[in-house]
């Protein structure tokens, strides 16, 4: 744990969907397919002091679609592509639990199961985190929900087809890449300096 006594913006990443193509429970490196832009992005947050944080519903773990075990063997493997590429993440939080789909001890409520803000709450609380200079990036509502039920100053949905026409309820922005975010996160920080 590496708590800072200044207080740092974070960048919140989803997993499926903005650092990865979602094709659905990917839970094997030969799935895994980056999204362009992200090693690029994550740089540049590193670059401009902001923590990243990946944080990740994966009911396919509750499911039994695949175990804890495995996600950890990719995650690990993921960690490994982002700090070669000089964009090291500085945690990956995840919720393996889902109320109404999960298989035995993985069928119950979580406070951190997106959209409620846990996974958010529990970096502030060990990094620090200024979340109201913090930025989420999500492909889904239940991202931009726990953004906001954290307090997260800009919530930006992820949407590279377009599919929401360019408005999605409570988001700051739709962006359709991640070049889109670099520069609003140059833009936050010029604000605090």
């Amino acid at each position: 744990m590496s708590v800072s006594t200044q207080p740092r913006p974070a960048l919140f990443l989803d997993r499926d969907g903005v650092i990865n193509i979602d094709h659905d429970y990917v839970c094997r490196q030969e799935d895994f397919e980056f999204v362009e832009g992200i090693f690029e992005l994550c740089r540049h947050a590193k670059r401009l002091g902001y923590l990243i944080f990946v944080i990740t519903n994966q009911a396919g773990i509750g499911r039994g679609y695949y175990t804890e075990q495995d996600f950890h063997s990719l995650t690990d493997w993921m960690c490994e592509r982002f700090a070669a590429e000089g964009a090291a993440l500085d945690r990956v939080y995840f919720c393996p639990y889902h109320a109404e789909h999960g298989v035995g001890p993985y069928r119950a409520n979580s406070p951190f199961r997106k959209p409620a803000p846990g996974m958010i709450l529990q970096a502030r609380d060990e990094f620090g985190v200024d979340l109201a200079n913090s930025v989420l990036v999500g492909d889904r509502s239940s991202d931009i929900q726990a953004g906001i039920a954290a307090g997260v100053g800009c919530n930006l949905f992820y949407d590279p087809s377009n599919a929401a026409g360019g408005v999605h309820p409570g988001a700051q922005r739709v962006i359709a890449s991640l070049a889109e975010v670099s520069l609003l996160l140059g833009a936050g920080a010029q604000r605090r300096s």
